[in-house]
């Protein structure tokens, strides 16, 4: 194909709002899914015709719905040349295609454009059907409309914490990004600053910063990366931390005290102590747990407003996980 496309976008190293995004999106939410075909039957001038009427570079061959090749610009361009532009594509199409799976991390998908260089990547399912095509252009599109979105939500997080007499609430979100432990603890920090502002008791701030904190690390540490919600109100804080994976296997047994599936990394960074949900419930007035292996964790913890709490065996969070 000669039509090539690059993301300037790094999944290492870049903002961590970006690399939320990339890590939760899947290929399937950015694909374009009209796509237009052609059987391995017809001519390259069909094919041309096609490609010519809709603007395209490139056409997929597919029989059953299956991806079997692929006609590219350069191949129309050679078989002008060559005096076989009437010949069927199945005998001139390229057959060793890369494709991307429709349910793969957008991450994934970004390191292959930028490898490759191509301008479109077919997108198959399970089952090996196309369902889609991948351009460098829908993904930096999807990115800025995501982006943006997120631009408005924190400004109105931003206008509720500077207002909340409006409504006697404060709604703010954080993301988290998997490894990203340059702003680890940056949500607990800001949901500290907002409860005191609140004038909240501080033994109660100190409960809520710990679970706060404690759900935070869990999620950059063991999670795909996800959000810590904080809905301060009248009478209650409300932490929720929720991640895309990959689940807990035994959700009773990672309650158990010193219990962390960290590897050893983890730990020579000083955390991983396997002491994170147990120290999340022992400070929560209420606490619960919801898991699915391979799906994703989400955990509610609640901490009342007017009556405190003994955090009796609360072990220091700066070395949990």
């Amino acid at each position: 194909m000669s039509e090539t496309g690059s993301i300037p976008i790094s999944t290492v190293d870049s903002p961590s709002v970006v690399l939320e995004l990339i890590y939760q999106l899947k290929i399937k939410d950015v694909m374009t899914t009209a796509v237009i075909t052609a059987k391995k039957t017809d001519t390259l001038r069909h094919i041309q015709a096609l490609m010519r009427e809709n603007y395209l570079t490139g056409l997929p061959i597919i029989e059953d719905n299956r991806l079997v090749g692929l006609v590219s610009i350069d191949d129309i361009v050679t078989a002008l040349d060559k005096g076989f532009i009437d010949a069927a594509a199945e005998e001139k199409m390229t057959r060793k295609i890369i494709v991307l799976e429709y349910d793969m991390p957008l991450s994934f998908a970004i390191s292959y454009i930028n490898k490759y260089s191509y301008g479109r990547y077919p997108v198959v399912n399970k089952k090996q059907e196309l369902v889609g095509i991948l351009t460098a252009k829908d993904v930096i599109s999807t990115l800025l409309v995501e982006m943006n979105r997120e631009v408005l939500r924190m400004e109105k997080a931003h206008a509720a914490f500077a207002d909340p007499s409006v409504t006697g609430y404060t709604e703010m979100e954080f993301g988290t990004a998997k490894h990203d432990f340059e702003l680890a603890g940056k949500a607990s920090t800001e949901i500290k600053k907002a409860l005191k502002n609140h004038n909240i008791d501080p033994q109660i701030i100190r409960r809520i910063a710990i679970a706060s904190y404690e759900l935070e690390i869990n999620q950059v540490v063991h999670s795909n990366g996800g959000t810590i919600t904080c809905s301060i109100q009248p009478d209650k804080v409300m932490i929720v931390a929720a991640d895309t994976g990959p689940g807990i296997e035994d959700v009773s047994l990672a309650l158990q005290e010193g219990f962390s599936t960290a590897n050893e990394w983890i730990r020579s960074l000083g955390f991983g102590a396997g002491m994170g949900l147990s120290n999340t419930k022992r400070v929560s007035d209420e606490f619960t747990i919801s898991s699915k292996s391979g799906e994703g964790t989400t955990v509610r913890s609640v901490v009342y407003l007017a009556s405190p709490k003994e955090e009796s065996g609360v072990v220091n969070a700066k070395t949990n996980g």
